[in-house]
């Protein structure tokens, strides 16, 4: 009997274990509890066990939400352990919530389903957001679909996110905003776009302006105009006829039904002015338009609203050659043009400068015959020839070949410096090609016509003037007073070989020699020393001797000097 009033140490034990068996509530996990009593800032729980717990308010207030907890309310909290040093169970709600949320979250992660949340902080890089006890994070650039300075309006408003990303080992949520955003914009654009037709009408707002075009909002949805299709007629940049906010009629040129984009137009809107450009701009008509744009290869000139023409480099002037057009155009200025050639299906007009300026060469050739004298100033100096400035400022060629009648032009250019004032005859002028040639030794005689003139012929004996040595040993010398110059080669200045030598005779000698070439056609002219002396030996041959007379030709030769004394 004593024993079973004073049950042993062992026995108490036994007791309480089974009693704690029967709760079936484990550590580590969400149970739910009953308010029993709310006390200051914190809310007692009771959750089966022998003793309650206690909970502080606070984390039963859901972010955006009034807290209503009072007595007698169900509850999920977490079990964190059956009893603590003071005897109560240790609860918490946030964890429950947490737990809660995460298994919630993975759920709608794997289906791809929205979840509910809060911004209610801010982090570097981001915001936080409470998706009903679960923490997440909320990037900067996935707030909204375009940036946003001031993000208060969208704090502590219950509103969708998506979930990116959940790695629940280190407790790591992502959210998007602006993925939801997307969604809705796509499924409004399809919507809208499935009432759109190529061809259509509208009124839009112009939302933005860009360098290439403007944005027009449509009602929900942008169309891009693009800066060619505002206007017919060239316009620099969009914002010259368009300003943010402006209403605008315009109609859809295209529509993409993959990417949705819409592609806009306002000329389209007003008739093509190139229907009826051949007639209003007939070739060879003279316009005076406004210089618009000035490029590498030309100018382009407007003559009406939304017709430009270009003038390439080739046609802005006569004489100008290689210069850049903005050194003899501006932009706006006023300018008088022709046509030149008009092409409607491939929307150009080619325009004329320089033909509605009197034509230099034309009037040079009117003005200077062929061989008219004048003088210009040497412009620049070719391994060709000369270029002499004349009037009307064109300029005209003096080839190596008209240099000089007995010079070789590579020599006589030598002669001429640049800036030089030259005289020089017109040869020919050719207003086609906008050339004119000239000759410099035409203003004198050809002394090859002289000397046929003269007599001068093959067989015929001259007396020549040593000028110079030549390159191969042999001498440059004058052929009488015709003022042709030739070359005595090394074998032709004496019969005797070892007397065919140049420094045998002196620069101003005169010397006689025979003619053994002269063909005027082709400006030949050969002179022989050899040839002479053989010429004369054959003559004193057949005056003082024979071949059977006996006599020495020392002895002819000394007769026919004899005779000549």
């Amino acid at each position: 009997m004593s024993e079973s009033l004073n049950p042993s140490m062992d026995d108490f034990e036994l007791l309480l274990n089974e009693s704690l068996a029967d709760t079936s509530l484990d550590e580590g996990s969400v149970v739910t509890g009953t308010v029993i009593a709310i006390e200051n800032d914190l809310a007692i729980i009771d959750v089966g066990l022998k003793t309650e717990g206690r909970i502080p308010l606070k984390e039963f207030q859901v972010a955006g939400e009034e807290n209503n907890l009072s007595v007698g309310d169900k509850v999920e909290v977490y079990l964190e352990r059956v009893e603590n040093a003071m005897g109560e169970a240790m609860l918490s709600r946030e964890k429950a919530r947490r737990e809660e949320s995460w298994i919630r979250l993975e759920k709608a992660s794997e289906a791809g389903e929205k979840v509910t949340g809060v911004i209610f902080g801010r982090v570097k890089g981001g915001f936080t957001v409470d998706l009903d006890g679960a923490i997440a994070f909320l990037p900067g650039s996935q707030v909204d679909i375009r940036p946003i300075r001031d993000i208060t309006p969208l704090m502590n408003i219950s509103q969708p996110f998506q979930v990116l990303k959940m790695d629940k080992r280190r407790g790591n949520i992502v959210v998007s905003r602006r993925s939801i955003l997307e969604e809705a914009r796509a499924e409004q654009r399809a919507d809208i776009v499935a009432n759109l037709a190529e061809g259509q009408q509208m009124e839009g707002i112009v939302k933005n302006i860009t360098d290439y075009g403007a944005f027009v909002d449509l009602g929900g949805i942008d169309g891009l105009l693009h800066v060619t299709d505002i206007a017919w007629k060239r316009i620099n940049h969009p914002s010259e006829v368009l300003t943010v906010g402006e209403s605008v009629q315009v109609q859809i040129v295209k529509i993409n039904p993959d990417t949705q984009r819409i592609s806009l137009g306002m000329k389209q809107l007003q008739s093509d002015p190139w229907t009826e450009v051949e007639e209003k701009f007939p070739i060879g008509a003279r316009f005076t338009g406004t210089v618009t744009n000035i490029t590498d290869y030309g100018a382009f000139v407007e003559l009406n609203d939304g017709i430009e023409g270009l003038v390439h480099v080739s046609e802005m002037s006569w004489t100008k050659k290689n210069i850049h057009p903005g050194k003899i155009v501006a932009t706006s200025q006023q300018v008088e043009v022709m046509v030149l050639e008009v092409d409607p299906s491939k929307r150009r007009i080619s325009l004329g400068l320089k033909q509605c300026l009197d034509n230099p060469w034309l009037k040079f050739a009117e003005t200077y015959a062929t061989g008219t004298e004048i003088e210009g100033e040497v412009k620049n100096i070719t391994e060709f020839g000369l270029f002499i400035g004349l009037d009307g400022d064109v300029d005209g060629m003096v080839h190596l070949s008209d240099l000089d009648w007995n010079i070789s032009g590579d020599e006589a250019i030598k002669t001429f410096n640049k800036g030089q004032s030259v005289k020089a005859v017109v040869i020919d002028v050719d207003t086609d090609k906008e050339r004119i040639s000239l000759g410099i030794k035409q203003l004198g005689q050809d002394p090859m016509t002289g000397a046929a003139g003269s007599g001068l012929k093959r067989g015929a004996v001259v007396t020549c003037e040593v000028v110079g040595i030549s390159d191969d040993g042999g001498l440059e010398v004058k052929v009488g007073d015709t003022g042709l110059t030739t070359t005595i080669r090394r074998n032709d200045l004496s019969r005797d070989r070892d007397n065919q030598r140049a420094d045998n005779f002196k620069v101003g000698q005169t010397l006689d020699a025979r003619i053994t070439q002269f063909d005027a056609r082709s400006r030949r002219v050969s002179v022989s020393i050899k040839a002479l002396e053989i010429a004369e030996e054959k003559e004193a041959v057949a005056q003082y001797g024979s071949s059977d007379s006996g006599a020495s030709l020392g002895d002819i030769l000394g007769a026919a000097l004899n005779k000549q004394d």
